[in-house]
């Protein structure tokens, strides 16, 4: 069976040389004699690969040594808990943009912990647009402001991120690697690896190291920051395998041009799939224009039918995981970094005799 061109919005695809090299390597890794599923995480081979990984993630965002890079587990999700304990005293207050499901969700959590202010709330229309956030919004006694960087059910980015005077708390997980941020921006930044770094198992934390050490006692020891820090992310045995293929994917990208490269070709594929949408009267995006994401371009047919219909024809035409998320429905076309241009452009191909056939 052929690979296919796969829209998913997460587990995503992989780069194809990442995934042969993994193939190669899968038995045997070099000079170790076994495959890196089966080695110590204390092994002098995989401290090499762990710590060539966050090298070149340093690399690729230009990570100051002011920061403390985390190899951690539990997906974003873990960390709407984690951020709140470890960021602020039980009972205070944190600020929270509501963007999207995850935004709210990351919200819900930090309320175990302290008081949360929304600052801000693109609610009212259905999460389409990213609502502007000036630093009078935010209250000076907030420990943070939290955001989610992009928001890949309702389709709609961050252009900039907001400038306050309250440290950065950024949900980056289906952007990072896709588009150039400033880390210097941001007090902390964490993403699920599943969409753009890696296999699903592996999530990376970017914090300001400053921030280390305010957790308090009540914090168990797997969710405190700074004993993951001072472990050099083996407080426990880490996820080995995704590690290693994530480094895989950051030795490939700046092979490719680094994220420079990236935000240009997914400014090129975005604009593709977006043009057809603006001229169309047939389908109708979800997102604003002004907040328009570069990584997951969502829209709506006229009816659940056709809706039904195009993803069937898709995927058998070898475009799979085109269906919207259940909460909104519609399309949803995930392109991230590995979504090679010839991927959109079947899909713009196959979204113009489908609106011909049916519109």
């Amino acid at each position: 069976m052929e690979r296919v061109f796969n829209f998913a919005a997460g587990p995503s695809a992989l780069p194809l040389p990442v995934l042969e090299q993994a193939q190669r390597e899968l038995l045997c890794y070099p000079g170790a004699g076994c495959s890196v599923m089966e080695m110590s995480h204390r092994s002098s081979a995989f401290q090499e690969i762990a710590a060539k990984a966050e090298e070149n993630l340093r690399r690729l965002m230009d990570i100051p040594d002011t920061y403390a890079v985390l190899f951690l587990q539990g997906g974003a999700s873990l960390q709407f808990s984690m951020v709140p304990m470890n960021l602020m005293e039980k009972g205070a207050t944190a600020a929270y943009a509501e963007t999207g499901n995850f935004a709210k969700k990351a919200a819900a959590e930090a309320k175990r912990w302290g008081k949360v202010v929304t600052v801000a709330s693109s609610k009212d229309a259905n999460y389409s647009y990213i609502p502007e956030i000036t630093a009078d919004m935010v209250p000076q006694e907030a420990a943070y402001l939290h955001i989610t960087g992009n928001n890949t059910i309702y389709g709609t980015q961050y252009k900039t991120l907001p400038k306050v005077s309250v440290p950065l708390v950024a949900d980056l997980s289906s952007s990072i690697l896709g588009r150039v941020y400033d880390v210097n921006e941001c007090a902390l930044i964490y993403a699920g690896a599943q969409k753009n770094m890696g296999p699903a198992g592996l999530t990376v934390v970017i914090i300001r190291k400053d921030l280390l050490g305010k957790a308090s006692d009540e914090v168990p020891a797997m969710l405190n920051y700074t004993l993951a820090a001072e472990a050099d992310s083996m407080y426990n045995t880490p996820p080995c395998f995704s590690i290693y293929i994530a480094g895989l994917v950051f030795e490939y990208l700046l092979g490719q041009g680094g994220v420079p490269e990236m935000e240009r070709r997914n400014a090129e594929k975005s604009a593709l799939l977006y043009s057809i949408l603006d001229e169309s009267k047939f389908y109708v995006g979800s997102a604003r224009a002004d907040s328009r994401s570069n990584m997951n371009v969502t829209f709506t047919l006229p009816s659940d039918e056709l809706t039904a219909a195009f993803v069937k024809g898709a995927t058998a035409q070898g475009m799979i995981n085109l269906k919207g998320h259940r909460a909104v429905g519609g399309i949803r076309a995930s392109i991230y970094n590995a979504m090679p241009m010839e991927g959109v452009r079947k899909l713009a191909d196959y979204m113009r005799q489908f609106e011909k056939e049916n519109g």
